[in-house]
């Protein structure tokens, strides 16, 4: 092959190198934008949610604990004209009462604005069932359990096993009552009374919202505040609810008394970030409800039988 031939080759090669080049790169833009495409249409409605006037639902599952990201998400509620009305959605046994303290203090703050409904799905009892107070109608389901009004504080002590093996626990304290209760030693008679009177304030104050959110005299609510657990009906019948149904009674109701029309659109707020709704919803799920819910505590509880936490 002649010199001029052999440049014309290496020429020719060289062109179709960057001939190819441009190509992937071409292809290479084209699937990122497109990529980037899917994950915007997968993401945006998701972040935004609509715009026009709907009815917000905040469903509350499970153990209630002081959450920011969802008490932030109710005072943007509040703050946002578009939606009319809120609907509680409540299927849980209790929580923290500073939990349902605080989720009680959000949802008034968006009643004080616009309607609110609760409705109870299959238990709403405990902190379960104060959340429901700053709502102006509660309904629950016939077989609803709900109720069980009141605060527990649980711990367990044992002295006697560690005795038993050789084991003694000593604790350095600023004072006799900051080691009260202990799993290493008995409560005190002074370490009892000063509990007791921790839960008499935290149920004094669960009495007192009842008795608001219900309009009820609060002697006729210590009554019921027992820890009892009722049914639907019978709560109905005890005056702690409005009116037998779900959801779709609460938003005929809200059409009628609140002139908010039942053909709106129900908007779930979504109090998790964005990176839990797209990437790790339910690696983020397990991890709260499996781990982090049934180890952390933060008080005492209002809650309906504690022992399955």
């Amino acid at each position: 092959m002649c010199y001029s031939a052999r440049m014309s080759f290496e020429t020719d090669l060289l062109i179709d190198r960057r001939r190819l080049k441009r190509s992937l790169v071409t292809w290479r833009v084209v699937a990122v934008v497109a990529v980037a495409a899917i994950a915007a249409l997968l993401v945006l409605p998701d972040a935004f949610g609509p715009s026009g006037p709907r009815i917000a639902r905040l469903s509350v599952e499970g153990t209630i604990t002081d959450d920011r990201q969802v008490t932030d998400a109710l005072d943007a509620v509040a703050g946002d004209d578009g939606i009319r009305a809120l609907i509680v959605a409540i299927d849980s046994p209790g929580g923290t009462v500073a939990g349902g303290e605080a989720l009680t203090s959000a949802i008034a703050r968006v009643a004080a604005r616009k309607p609110v409904v609760a409705v109870m799905g299959g238990t709403a009892a405990s902190a379960g069932y104060m959340i429901a107070m700053p709502a102006q109608r509660v309904f629950a389901r016939g077989s609803t359990l709900t109720g069980s009004i009141g605060v527990i504080l649980q711990t367990t002590e044992f002295s006697e096993l560690m005795a038993r093996v050789g084991i003694r626990a000593e604790a350095l304290t600023s004072g006799s009552l900051k080691d009260q209760p202990s799993p290493f030693r008995p409560l005190t008679e002074e370490g009892r009374a000063a509990l007791r009177a921790v839960i008499g304030d935290m149920y004094d104050q669960f009495v007192a919202l009842v008795a608001k959110g219900r309009n009820l005299p609060p002697e006729r609510v210590r009554e019921l505040a027992d820890g009892r657990t009722f049914t639907g009906r019978q709560a109905l019948a005890a005056g702690l609810v409005d009116e037998i149904g779900g959801e779709q009674e609460a938003r005929t109701w809200l059409a009628r008394e609140k002139g908010v029309p039942d053909s709106l659109p129900v908007e779930d707020v979504d109090w998790r970030d964005l990176y839990q709704r797209t990437l790790a919803r339910g690696v983020v799920g397990a991890w709260k409800t499996l781990i982090s819910e049934r180890l952390r505590l933060d008080g005492a509880w209002a809650v309906w039988q504690p022992s399955g936490l």
